[in-house]
């Protein structure tokens, strides 16, 4: 089993987004906001980025990268050089790092032992792949620790924070209803720990322009 100190927030994250059995991930069509925040999170809680609040422009706060050792996993390592390559706005970060990165972390979790993914053909022609998760006492563990802090008023470490900020920002935590009954005390508290990380509060900006944008070209398609 795998331990918490092996895994990245965006690995856990994924895992608390994605359903046990269909292997779905809610917030799918706006991931790559999410999980390019979980990354530039990561780095921030290492101290090997920081964004500068009193410069904010177009696309958010400025990020920049903090000289220093390269992080040692592969993929924080990318993600801080794409930082380092020139100052950004977190908006247009959120963009480059998270695009493609929900395949890069299912096959990371499929590796670890996280995620299992089965392939079949259909109609003896058409192969499909499905994807669920293995290690369900480890995402139970997850949960237990979100629930802890939404429910029981635990006061949170900093990975957990931003666990529950993320999904706060990403608007997925309504899905673990059945584990952390959904109530105005619970969306109150987790919207607290995201306004309380730059990386979860750009998340929700991100998110919440894409539902608009989606939203008003269904108005005029309707009317049209």
């Amino acid at each position: 089993m795998q331990t918490e100190n092996d895994m990245l927030i965006v690995e856990d994250l994924t895992l608390l987004m994605m359903d046990d059995r269909s292997g779905a991930i809610a917030g799918a069509g706006t991931l790559y906001y999410t999980l390019g925040g979980a990354v530039l999170v990561e780095l921030g809680l290492g101290g090997r980025i920081r964004a500068d609040e009193n410069d904010t422009g177009l696309n958010g706060v400025k990020v920049h990268a903090v000289a220093g050792r390269a992080p040692s996993d592969p993929l924080l390592r990318a993600a801080r050089t794409k930082v380092g390559e020139r100052v950004r706005g977190v908006q247009t970060l959120l963009i480059e790092i998270g695009t493609g990165m929900r395949e890069t972390v299912l096959d990371r979790l499929v590796e670890r032992g996280m995620l299992r993914q089965e392939t079949k053909k259909t109609l003896g022609l058409f192969r499909t792949t499905s994807t669920t998760v293995a290690d369900t006492e480890y995402k139970k563990a997850l949960v237990e620790k979100v629930r802890a802090v939404l429910i029981d008023g635990v006061e949170p470490d900093a990975r957990t924070a931003a666990l529950v900020g993320l999904l706060s920002a990403s608007g997925t935590l309504p899905t673990l209803h059945r584990f952390i009954p959904w109530s105005g005390k619970v969306y109150q508290r987790a919207k607290e720990l995201e306004q309380s990380s730059w990386g979860a509060e750009a998340v929700n900006a991100a998110v919440m322009r894409t539902v608009a944008a989606v939203s008003a070209g269904t108005v005029v398609a309707a009317t049209s």
